[in-house]
């Protein structure tokens, strides 16, 4: 049982608030020397030479850590990180919501439609979560309070579209997942894809029912402009178009299998540039910056990564990956008991910890499960991005609540962001059933 205290030990220390990377690391050296002291006694040793047997097990750490070194998968998550912050900096989120705000301005909940929209663009080209939801909260939200939307109405569709980036490809928890799960990210950027659109597609459906039921919630508005309507057209399109040719470049060179995810993220690090000196955005102190930015997220990843990696190695020693294994398939129901408790455990973690502790703790206990029951690994792991996109919303660590509360004027209060991501965090769920029960609508086999 040393293993399963020793993950619970550190769910605690994560919930106090400890540095995750830390956290996993001390816990890990904490737990491999009771565990050692433990086999030790069992078979008539001493507690010093219990001591010797946990320090000897990070002996192999050197090498696990030049494995995640030498990944060429990861080196796909610095490179889309700092194509997403450089094209934050070129202030793409502004001008697509100044055009997308023109042309559906004068639908009912058209505002919110255009941040929806907006949030998806965002999602396939930036794919950073903290960057959209700032930019559509200092943009979008004042005009939607200003012609008297709901609030609760404009906080969650700011934060819902926000979030996107973490299903519809190029994310960073599909690379995550991909390394973590052993498939080629490629085919999980194919199969996200689809999800990704459906609830693209499941938001918008919500906000044009609830703005037909309710019409006060989201009026529609009338946005003077001395430019004609085929001007605006006109404008729009010129905004649309450098951001859709990038990712048509991205993706369209990984699923053409021109290039692999690692090659085209390189690929979009150049057409980020090239939109930054067409914005006439571009200067060398903006990439410094944006560099630097990206040393310090692809640094915290990989912290955490070694701190699991040294966790993952423990808790197998100790035994709880078996203990763990053992209950999972002595669930009723075989794959449908595993799918729906594994999914409810993601989801309830996700109200507490961040989708990367997630991803490299919790996950890997459930790979060789999935593998042994014959799951498909690509469903499986889209099912998982899909719930941990549910964690960026979810009261009361939710990151996206924090972002925009950030932002927001002094009348949004924190309770009206909480109560307007509940509908959007429903239509998540929702959307996650529908690919769990019929992934065939998605283009997804269920089994191997």
């Amino acid at each position: 049982m040393v293993g399963i205290i020793m993950f619970f030990a550190a769910l605690a220390m994560l919930a106090l608030g400890f540095p995750v990377a830390f956290t996993f690391g001390a816990v890990s050296v904490f737990f491999a020397m009771i565990g050692g002291v433990v086999e030790s006694l069992q078979y008539g040793g001493t507690i010093a030479e219990g001591f010797g047997i946990g320090k000897d097990m990070f002996g192999f750490m050197p090498f696990r850590v030049f494995s995640i070194m030498q990944n060429t998968i990861l080196m796909a998550v610095p490179l889309f990180v700092l194509m997403g912050i450089i094209l934050q900096k070129t202030k793409l989120a502004e001008r697509l919501l100044e055009s997308m705000g023109f042309l559906f301005g004068e639908i009912r909940g058209g505002i919110a439609i255009s941040t929806v929209l907006v949030g998806a663009l965002l999602a396939a080209s930036t794919g950073v979560v903290g960057a959209s939801v700032v930019a559509m909260g200092v943009i979008s939200l004042p005009v939607m309070l200003k012609y008297g939307y709901n609030k609760e109405l404009a906080t969650g569709t700011i934060c819902a579209a926000g979030t996107l980036g973490q299903i519809i490809p190029p994310s960073i928890v599909l690379i995550i997942l991909g390394d973590v799960f052993q498939v080629p990210v490629g085919d999980l950027f194919k199969g996200a894809l689809f999800p990704g659109l459906a609830l693209v597609g499941a938001y918008i459906l919500f906000i044009l029912v609830i703005a037909f039921i309710k019409k006060e919630v989201a009026p529609p508005i009338t946005i003077v402009s001395q430019e004609s309507k085929l001007k605006q057209v006109l404008n729009a399109l010129l905004a649309v178009i450098p951001p859709l040719v990038l990712i048509v470049m991205v993706l369209g060179s990984i699923f053409a299998g021109i290039a692999t995810p690692t090659e085209s993220s390189a690929v979009g690090c150049i057409g980020a540039i090239g939109l930054a000196v067409l914005y006439r955005t571009f200067s060398f102190k903006m990439l410094h910056e944006a560099a630097l930015e990206t040393v310090k997220v692809t640094a915290m990843v990989f912290g955490i990564l070694i701190g699991a990696t040294a966790f993952s190695m423990v808790f197998s020693y100790t035994g709880g990956e078996e203990i763990v294994e053992e209950f999972m398939l002595s669930l009723p129901g075989e794959k449908w008991g595993f799918i729906i408790l594994s999914m409810i455990a993601i989801l309830v973690l996700g109200f507490f910890i961040d989708f990367v502790e997630i991803s490299y703790i919790i996950v890997p206990i459930l790979v060789p499960i999935a593998d042994a029951i014959g799951i498909n690994p690509v469903w499986f792991a889209i099912l998982i991005a899909m719930n941990l996109q549910t964690s960026f919303l979810t009261p009361p660590f939710g990151f996206s609540l924090f972002y925009l509360k950030g932002v927001s004027p002094p009348e949004v209060k924190t309770v009206h962001i909480y109560r307007g991501v509940l509908p959007f965090i429903l239509i998540q769920i929702a959307v996650l059933v529908v690919l769990m029960f019929y992934p065939e609508w998605f283009g997804i086999s269920v089994m191997q």
